[in-house]
């Protein structure tokens, strides 16, 4: 028992004064117990060494774990790092073997566009080639034929047969050279289906759909799918008139306008009773160039011919005139030597045109419509 211990403090509730009485001993002494005197106490030295030994332990330990919590963020910090680091890495090389794989493919796709651009480009020359040999070569066939009929004008009834025999070929040419191009189309489109069959980027496939969809509607209007509703018939011959060989007066050709031209609307606009604004009455190849002389290339008008039954597609280039013979002989109409089209009407065929160009090797597409300059029109006397 220690000093204090053996401490006995008195209270005495209600009392002012306080007292403290020690503890006696045996000996009636105040008893008083001396630290490290008594029977197994151990020394002064020992103890404070033991204090002391326990302080610096405690110490040590708060240190110790003051470190361990400094090493364990660095080490959390470095492998979350490392960690990071690898994932980048590998990012890093994925994106660039990703980004190998992106121009790898770009360059195949460009090197096969690049040669099917070039096969086009070739077939395309081919073709225009071939459309020219075959427009130099009808031309010459349309001069000999005019020109025989200029020579033989007052031909017999055998001649007037030769004559339309001869017309009959010309135009079954026409037709066999518009089968041969569809034919050569659809040769292309063939070919070009199977290239994309067997390439090895999946990109080009709709690029190439579109362009065989292109040449499905090629074909549609190489064969003319007409628009609703029926053609105008051709109106049959009326009273005494029966259509000569060729035109050979301006009276007889107006007779024709009257009666075939009116009935199926030739020179009106679409389903409307007004006269189209590119039309004209018979007018002569110089008067038609006057009229387009102060306009822009594109500028069009639709004249009645003298030389066929149809008319004269007269057109304005950036430098001077094209002339295209439109034959309205049939039940439909078409250019001459140019275009294998057939169009149930002359606004079809007008209109047609506005879209799509008449020759490969002009590319002529009818923009500007060119209307009467004087009064009363040309045409007053086809309509009268």
């Amino acid at each position: 028992m220690s000093g204090w211990d053996a401490l006995l403090l008195t209270r005495r509730k209600g009392a002012s004064n306080r007292h403290i009485q020690w503890l006696l001993g045996a000996d009636g002494e105040v008893w008083v117990w001396v630290m490290g005197e008594g029977p197994g106490d151990k020394p002064y030295e020992e103890i404070s060494e033991e204090l002391i030994a326990e302080r610096a332990r405690l110490q040590a330990q708060r240190e110790a774990e003051e470190l361990w919590r400094q090493k364990e963020a660095e080490i959390t910090k470095k492998f979350r790092d490392a960690l990071a680091n690898e994932k980048a890495r590998i990012l890093a090389e994925k994106w660039k073997v990703e980004m190998e794989d992106r121009k790898a493919a770009k360059i195949l796709e460009e090197r096969i566009h690049e040669e099917f651009k070039r096969k086009e480009e070739e077939e395309r020359k081919r073709g225009e080639e071939q459309i020219r040999l075959q427009e130099e070569q009808r031309a010459k066939e349309l001069y000999w034929s005019l020109k025989q009929a200029q020579l033989h004008s007052q031909c017999n009834e055998r001649e007037e047969q030769e004559w339309e025999e001869q017309l009959r070929r010309i135009k079954a040419a026409d037709e066999e050279r518009s089968q041969r191009a569809q034919c050569a189309r659809d040769e292309y489109r063939r070919h070009s289906l199977s290239a994309i069959q067997k390439g090895t980027v999946a990109g080009l496939s709709s690029m190439f759909q579109e362009l065989g969809q292109n040449h499905e509607q090629e074909a549609r209007l190489c064969h003319h799918l007409p628009g609703p509703g029926p053609p105008l018939p051709r109106a049959l011959p009326v009273g005494t008139w029966e259509r000569p060989l060729r035109p050979v007066s301006r009276e007889v050709i107006v007779r024709w306008f009257k009666e075939e031209q009116l009935p199926r609307q030739a020179g009106f606009e679409r389903n409307t009773k007004c006269i189209a604004p590119w039309f004209h009455g018979i007018i002569s190849r110089e008067n038609a160039e006057d009229l387009l002389e102060n306009m822009t290339e594109g500028a069009f008008l639709v004249r009645v011919s003298e030389k066929i039954w149809g008319y004269t597609l007269s057109y304005r280039l950036q430098k001077g005139f094209k002339h295209f013979l439109v034959d309205a002989s049939g039940d439909f109409y078409s250019f001459l030597g140019v275009d294998p089209n057939r169009h149930a009407t002359l606004t079809d065929l007008i209109d047609f045109h506005k879209e799509e160009i008449i020759t490969v090797s002009g590319g002529e597409l009818l923009q500007e419509p060119c209307g009467q300059r004087d009064s009363p029109p040309d045409y007053h006397l086809l309509f009268e």
